[in-house]
């Protein structure tokens, strides 16, 4: 039993944020500084070591790992995440949409309402992240709901955007499935696409599949309690039941299929419990 959390701890952790921001003080999707530097403070202390999340999918690593992920590929990860990270000796990944990182348009997906982080990392600044050891992964190429797009479309998002990745940094194992929801129809692609690592942050997750790994994201108002709780033993052990599903359906989150419902509401959501 972990001693801090009072839940046990899993041995195998992978833990989704956003951005990491001093200013943008959004609830939903922005994480303080010091408080992120305080939850890798924490598990470094509990006896994790970091890894990027293809190493910590695909090798076979003794004792407990994390792997901290990114998704957006917003610039303050850059700027406050990577000072914490590399005092501890640990890489993460960064979940990127390839066509604004390519275009240097601003993101439009989540509205006004997040206007504060827009801009997205650079190829030239993921390209330093990766100097540095991190992982660049895909969030799709225009970060849409992939289980309301056409085959065709799915396609387009999943291939084009790793090979942007490959054609501006040489190599890309791994997607974080925007909007966090993932089924078998959209797995079967990644895998046609060569990726060999996935997740998405709703659901049920299958343990042994590589391309649908479970993860849970933080958010800005995860206490120290709400913290200990998502990295604990008894929630990652609920991720694998059927009362997931349940919890899922009491969250709104469970056979959404329509993208012109409040996505933003479902973002907060996820963001809640997973």
């Amino acid at each position: 039993m972990d001693k801090l959390t009072g839940f046990g701890a899993p041995q195998h952790l992978s833990l989704a944020y956003h951005a990491i921001d001093p200013l943008w003080r959004d609830p939903t999707l922005s994480v303080d500084p010091s408080v992120f530097a305080t939850q890798m403070g924490g598990l470094a202390k509990r006896g994790y070591r970091g890894l990027t999340f293809s190493d910590a999918v695909l090798g076979d690593h003794p004792g407990r790992i994390v792997s901290i992920t990114f998704d957006d590929a917003y610039p303050s990860v850059r700027e406050q995440a990577l000072p914490v990270l590399r005092d501890l000796g640990w890489p993460a990944t960064v979940f990127a949409p390839t066509a604004t990182v390519t275009s240097g348009r601003l993101m439009t997906w989540l509205g006004e309402e997040f206007a504060a982080e827009k801009r997205q990392l650079t190829w030239s600044e993921l390209d330093a992240l990766a100097g540095e050891g991190w992982e660049i992964g895909s969030h799709s190429r225009t970060h849409p709901l992939l289980t309301t797009v056409t085959d065709a479309e799915l396609q387009e998002e999943v291939e084009g955007s790793r090979a942007e990745i490959v054609e501006n940094l040489g190599t890309c194992a791994s997607i974080g499935y925007p909007w966090g929801e993932v089924d078998p129809r959209i797995v079967a692609a990644a895998r046609r696409a060569g990726y060999k690592a996935g997740s998405g942050l709703a659901g049920r997750f299958v343990h042994d599949d590589p391309l649908r790994v479970p993860r849970l994201a933080v958010s800005g108002v995860d206490g120290s309690f709400r913290f200990a709780l998502k990295t604990s033993g008894l929630l990652w052990t609920l991720r694998s039941t059927r009362l997931w599903d349940v919890l899922d359906r009491a969250r709104g989150l469970h056979g959404r299929r329509d993208e012109t419902q409040n996505m933003k509401s479902r973002l907060r959501s996820l963001l809640n419990l997973g």
